[in-house]
């Protein structure tokens, strides 16, 4: 998804939600400015919806896994964002109707114009959660995933994978080939309007 700003005024976060339930897209809110999330290429929102699959990796542990219609509050802050996906096992995420606050596993899958901000300035929000594990940037247009994983040590390593690789994600115990995510998939460039979110 593609976070364009919008020209609705400054809010507060309270203003903000009343403010979207009368809305016909979503909004990213970020220091008081909100974002229209805007929609991606086919492959994008092909390949997000691959990753709400995890539902049933997860089923019988209390896990709650989102789709891109789920928000996360930026832990700490009065910031909300709309991952493409995103999975909590924490059971303060289940006395929350909103918006999710710990998750362990949050994926954004890149598009030409989001791609900086996603591994920049969303990162830095996202990583001050101590709940958070692993972030997991997915190509749209190539077979390249990047994990973002913190160890045990609270230290963050980037693992490039490419084809014939198998996907580790720690964080909900689970592995997976690569080919999974792309299967089917005819992958071509994108190009995507300038005007969103930067540092």
């Amino acid at each position: 998804m593609i976070a364009a700003k919008d020209n609705a005024p400054h809010l507060t976060p309270d203003e903000y939600f009343a403010w979207e339930a009368t809305q016909l897209e979503k909004h990213e809110y970020i220091n008081g400015e909100v974002y229209a999330m805007t929609g991606g290429s086919v492959n994008h929102g092909r390949i997000a919806i691959r990753f709400t699959a995890f539902d049933s990796h997860l089923e019988n542990t209390g896990c709650i896994t989102g789709n891109s219609d789920v928000k996360v509050n930026i832990f700490g802050s009065n910031n909300y964002t709309y991952p493409d996906a995103s999975i909590t096992c924490d059971d303060r995420d289940k006395t929350t109707t909103q918006y999710i606050t710990y998750p362990c596993l949050i994926v954004e899958v890149l598009s030409a114009s989001t791609e900086a901000y996603d591994r920049g300035g969303k990162f830095r929000m996202y990583r001050q959660n101590p709940a958070l594990i692993d972030y997991l940037l997915v190509s749209s247009t190539s077979i390249e995933i990047d994990l973002y994983h913190k160890n045990d040590a609270g230290d963050w390593l980037i693992i490039n994978y490419k084809a014939g690789d198998t996907i580790e994600l720690k964080s909900i115990n689970l592995n997976f080939p690569i080919e999974q995510v792309y299967r089917g998939l005819t992958l071509t460039p994108d190009s995507f309007p300038t005007n969103i979110i930067r540092e």
